[in-house]
């Protein structure tokens, strides 16, 4: 076996709602192997078949044979503590999304990683929804692209301690935007509201533009009583919507055909045309992302991981929003 077949040893940094899915996929791929994880509350859900491999803390874990990569799903104020730990030891890094709680802290852990010369990648893993990528390499059909549409709302997550709407759920959004529109964001303003009682906010509404002049906007909350995560759009041509928790992908094409009936065509606003719903091979999204991260790590550099700086870069525009919805003004971040 070459160095590239072998399997990667590799461990979770805490077993919580997202730490305990990539423990479970760990102990189920044949390209990694699950060597340890790290909670001091312990295994609650059950995602580990061996306790033996459940820790206490760090020590433990590099105590012996130090791990190939860890994923860090601890809570986000506690990213940079565990790579002060981790990255020294060699050991690759995947970091869940937001990469820190500001955006210092980002550029510290980024400067942690460069001085210990490992490997370290954000888990945006919308990016790897089968949905979001077939929209993405599908972007030429609904011509030059003039708006990006967000929705991502529902219950609120018990889980969520340490950050708002904005920084948990929103920083997807303002990472996708970006991705999808392939430009930088330039502008961004919001609103934002406390409904539950909470230090943090509980809904944002975000809107902006691109550095390509595309508009963007963004609706979050954890209010809505029922879930919904929705991508869309908008061009010359037609719209692309993606439903990201069915992955589902549908185009809606423009059509030329007019109606003799010139009420209705005057609501109709641009003519009705053809719609496609796509085929797609769905995958489990935090599957394609660990499978991409190991790649990298074993050296492939054209493996679609989400780096370190467009994590900080999501941050800052996190920050950035919270700024435009405290000043009511327009910020460039």
């Amino acid at each position: 076996m070459t160095a590239e077949d072998r399997q990667l040893r590799g461990a979770v940094l805490g077993l919580g709602m997202i730490g305990r899915h990539h423990a479970r996929l760990l102990q189920t791929v044949p390209f990694a192997r699950l060597v340890g994880a790290v909670d001091p509350g312990g295994d609650r859900f059950g995602a580990v078949r061996d306790s033996r491999l459940v820790l206490d803390d760090v020590a433990a874990l590099l105590a012996d044979d130090p791990p190939d990569f860890a994923v860090i799903a601890v809570p986000t104020e506690e990213h940079v503590r565990c790579a002060r730990q981790l990255a020294p030891a060699g050991v690759h890094l995947l970091v869940e999304k937001p990469l820190a709680s500001t955006a210092a802290e980002a550029r510290e852990l980024i400067d942690v990683c460069e001085r210990a010369g490992i490997r370290a990648a954000v888990g945006h893993v919308e990016r790897y929804n089968p949905a979001l990528i077939g929209l993405r390499e599908r972007m030429d059909e609904v011509g030059a692209p003039f708006l990006i549409a967000t929705e991502r709302v529902g219950p609120f997550p018990d889980r969520v301690r340490d950050v708002g709407v904005v920084k948990d759920l929103a920083t997807h959004d303002l990472d996708l935007v970006r991705w999808l529109g392939g430009a930088p964001i330039a502008s961004v303003a919001a609103q934002i509201s406390h409904r539950t009682g909470r230090e943090h906010e509980d809904l944002v509404l975000i809107t902006g533009r691109l550095g390509s002049d595309v508009a963007f906007n963004s609706v979050v909350d954890w209010l809505t009583p029922a879930k919904r995560r929705i991508s869309r759009v908008l061009g010359d041509r037609g719209m692309l919507v993606a439903d990201t928790l069915t992955a589902d992908l549908t185009l809606f094409r423009n059509g030329a055909v007019t109606s003799e009936w010139s009420a209705a065509q005057a609501l109709k606003g641009v003519a009705e045309g053809d719609s496609t719903r796509f085929a797609l091979a769905r995958r489990e999204p935090l599957l394609v992302e660990l499978e991409a991260f190991c790649a990298w790590v074993r050296g492939d550099d054209t493996a679609p991981i989400v780096t370190l700086h467009e994590g900080l870069e999501t941050v800052g525009h996190a920050e950035a929003v919270l700024a435009a919805a405290r000043s009511g003004e327009t910020v460039r971040p």
